[in-house]
C-alpha cells in the first residue's frame, strides 16, 4: 500500500512529463473512446433499421445525456480537482471530506434531474425538436435511460473524476470501459433478438441502462479500495465535516465546468432545432456527424483529462515549470490529434457516415438524403477540430489552476458571444451549410479568446506562488 502511494507521488512529482502524461492519459483516453463507441452504438445499430426517424429521435435526446455530464462535472471536477490540489499541499484529511461531499452531492443532484425529467418530459422533448414522427422513439429512450438510469451514470462520471483525480486513472477508466464493452454486446441481443421488431429504441434504451448500473457498482467497488491507500472516502460523516470553504472552492471549479458543458449542450439545442425546421433529415444527419466528430474530441478530452491532476498537483505544491511543460506537452499532442482528423473525415466522410445509416432496409430515400447531409456536415464541421481542442485545453487548464471564474467567462463568451450567434447567423444566411459552418467560426474566435485567457492565468499563477 505504501509503495502504490509512493508511486502515485513519483508520478505526479519526478516522472518525466510525456511518460506521467501517458500514464493518466492513455487509460482516459481509451476509457473515453470505449465510452464514446457504446454512446454511438445505440446510433449504429438504430441506423441499421433504416428508420431516419429512430435515428433523429436518438440524435435529440443526447441533449439530455451531455446535460448529465454537465451536472456530474460540478462535482466531479469541482471535487476532483480540489482534491488534487490538496493532496499536493499534504491535506490529505480534508481531501477525503472533500471526495465523500462530492459523492454525495452527485447522488443528489442526479435524483432531482431524473425527476425534472420525469415530471417535464413531453413539452421538453418538443422543444429540443421533436415532431410526431420522433416523440414516441424519443420518450422511450429518454424515460430508461435518464429518467430510470441517470442516477447510475451520473454517480459514476463523479467518481470515476474522482479517482482520476487521485492519481487512479487506470481504475477509473476500467470501470467506465466497462460499460461501454457490456452495452455493445447487450445493444444487438436486446434490439434484434429478445424484443420484437419496431422496438430498437427500447432495446437500445435497456442496453444502456443496464451497462450504466454494472459500471456504477465497479467504480463505487474500486473507489472502495483505492480509499485504503489515497485521501478517498464515502462516508457520509466525513462529507458532513467537509469545511465551508472546500464548498466554495469546489463550486468555484464545478461549477464553471458544468456551465461550460451546459453551454455546449445548450449549442446542440439550437443545432437540432434549426436542422429539424430544415427537416427530419437534416437533424438525423446532423446526429450521425456530431457522434462521429466526438472521436478526436474525446481523445482530446482523455489528453486534457489526462493532464488535469498533474497540473493540480504542481499547482498547489509551487512547481510551476512542470505544470507549464505537462501544459505545453498536452497541446501538442492534441493538436496532432486534430489535424490527422481533419484529415480522415475529409478522405473517408462518405464511408464513415454510412455505417450510420443503412440503404438496404426501410425508407431508401429517406436514407439517402441523411447520408448526404451528413457526409457534407462532416466534411465541414471536421475542420473546427484544432480550435475545439485549444478551447477544451485552455478549459481544463485553467480549472486545475482552480481558476474557476476565468473558465466560466471562456464559457459564456465561447458558446453565447461567438458560437451561438454565428449559427443562427449563418444558417438564415446559407441554410444547412451556414449552419455546419457556425461550429469553425464560433469555435476560431472561442480559441483566440481562451489563448488570451490563459497567457493571463500563467501569468496570476507565477505571481500567486503554491498553495490550494
Amino acid at each position: 500500500m505504501a509503495k502504490a502511494a509512493l508511486n502515485k507521488k513519483e508520478m505526479f512529482e519526478t516522472m518525466p512529463v510525456p511518460q506521467a502524461l501517458a500514464a493518466m492519459a492513455v487509460p482516459t483516453i481509451i476509457s473515453q473512446l470505449i465510452t464514446l463507441i457504446y454512446n454511438m452504438v445505440d446510433a449504429f445499430f438504430i441506423g441499421q433499421t433504416g428508420n431516419s426517424f429512430m435515428v433523429a429521435a436518438i440524435s435529440l435526446t443526447l441533449t439530455l445525456v451531455i446535460m448529465l455530464t454537465s451536472l456530474s462535472n460540478l462535482f466531479g471536477v469541482g471535487g476532483g480537482s480540489l482534491t488534487a490540489r490538496l493532496m499536493g499541499v499534504s491535506q490529505d484529511e480534508e481531501a477525503r471530506r472533500v471526495s465523500a461531499f462530492s459523492v454525495y452531492g452527485a447522488v443528489a443532484v442526479a435524483l432531482a434531474y431524473s425527476l425534472l425529467i420525469g415530471v417535464f418530459m413531453n413539452p421538453l422533448l418538443y422543444f429540443l425538436g421533436a415532431s410526431e414522427a420522433t416523440i414516441a422513439y424519443a420518450r422511450q429512450y429518454t424515460f430508461l435511460v435518464i429518467v430510470l438510469g441517470g442516477g447510475f451514470s451520473m454517480v459514476s462520471m463523479t467518481v470515476a473524476h474522482l479517482l482520476r483525480n487521485a492519481g487512479y486513472s487506470s481504475q477509473a477508466s476500467m470501470g467506465l470501459s466497462l460499460g461501454g464493452v457490456l452495452n455493445m454486446a447487450l445493444d444487438p441481443l436486446f434490439m434484434f433478438v429478445l424484443l420484437p421488431r419496431g422496438s430498437e429504441v427500447i432495446g437500445a434504451a435497456l442496453a444502456t441502462l443496464l451497462s450504466n448500473m454494472v459500471s456504477c457498482g465497479y467504480l463505487l467497488f474500486s473507489y472502495r479500495k483505492a480509499a485504503r491507500t489515497a485521501a478517498l472516502s464515502l462516508s457520509l460523516n466525513q462529507a458532513r465535516k467537509v469545511k465551508s470553504d472546500s464548498i466554495k472552492k469546489v463550486f468555484a471549479v464545478g461549477v464553471p465546468s458544468a456551465i461550460l458543458t451546459g453551454l455546449f449542450d445548450l449549442a446542440n439545442v439550437c443545432v437540432n432545432m434549426l436542422a429539424s425546421a430544415h427537416s427530419d433529415m437534416a437533424l438525423a444527419g446532423m446526429g450521425i456527424v456530431m457522434k462521429v466528430e466526438r472521436v478526436p474530441t474525446a481523445v482530446n478530452i482523455g489528453i486534457c483529462q489526462g493532464a488535469m491532476p498533474i497540473i493540480s498537483y504542481n499547482y498547489s505544491s509551487g512547481n510551476h515549470e512542470r505544470m507549464k511543460k505537462t501544459i505545453r506537452t498536452a497541446r501538442l499532442w492534441g493538436l496532432i490529434v486534430s489535424f490527422a482528423s481533419i484529415a480522415l473525415f475529409q478522405l473517408f466522410a462518405g464511408q464513415v457516415t454510412r455505417l450510420f445509416m443503412s440503404t438496404s432496409r426501410g425508407d431508401l430515400d429517406n436514407a439517402l438524403r441523411t447520408i448526404a447531409y451528413a457526409t457534407l456536415f462532416l466534411r465541414i464541421r471536421c475542420c473546427a477540430s484544432p480550435f475545439q481542442f485549444l478551447n477544451y485545453h485552455t478549459s481544463f487548464s485553467m480549472q486545475a489552476m482552480g481558476n474557476g471564474k476565468a473558465t466560466m467567462l471562456h464559457a459564456f463568451v465561447r458558446e453565447l458571444v461567438f458560437y451561438i450567434p454565428f449559427m443562427f447567423l449563418l444558417d438564415r444566411l446559407f441554410g444547412e451549410t451556414g449552419l455546419a459552418c457556425a461550429l469553425i467560426a464560433g469555435e476560431f474566435c472561442g480559441a483566440m479568446f481562451a489563448l488570451w485567457l490563459m497567457r493571463r492565468a500563467m501569468k496570476q499563477a507565477g505571481e500567486r506562488g503554491a498553495g490550494v
